[in-house]
């Protein structure tokens, strides 16, 4: 579905502007992604001038960055613990930028976007 983001046909009155434009292409949106856990689904998006958006629907790992040690490794995800979008978020075991989630290691905040991103990456924390 695509959801249009310009001005509304009407005034703060109730009056109808003068003229309504049709929709054009540089107004075209989307809903929120909503990543959760589960199975790796991913789906892509275009975007403007031939770029693309990689669309995680749902993740189970995360690649974490462990600070003391400097080092790399891929975790399972196993529940929000903390959202500070929302927090109904929590309960939905939603995944956004922000989000403090429990692995293996430990709890770790996700420092990027995973809606957008089509990853999910995060920093340990102590």
């Amino acid at each position: 579905m695509v959801v249009i983001q310009k001005r509304s046909k009407r005034k703060q009155t109730g009056a109808r502007y003068k003229s309504a434009c049709p929709k054009r292409l540089h107004q075209k949106g989307s809903l929120p992604t909503n990543t959760k856990i589960g199975k790796r689904d991913a789906r892509s998006s275009k975007t403007k001038s031939s770029g693309s958006k990689t669309r995680l629907l749902f993740a189970d790992k995360l690649n974490l960055f462990d600070p003391s040690t400097r080092k790399h490794s891929i975790e399972d995800i196993k529940t929000v613990l903390e959202n500070p979008a929302n927090r109904h978020f929590v309960r939905r075991n939603i995944l956004t930028r922000g989000t403090v989630v429990e692995t293996d290691k430990g709890k770790a905040r996700i420092t990027g976007r995973p809606g957008q991103e089509g990853m999910v990456n995060a920093v340990l924390i102590k």
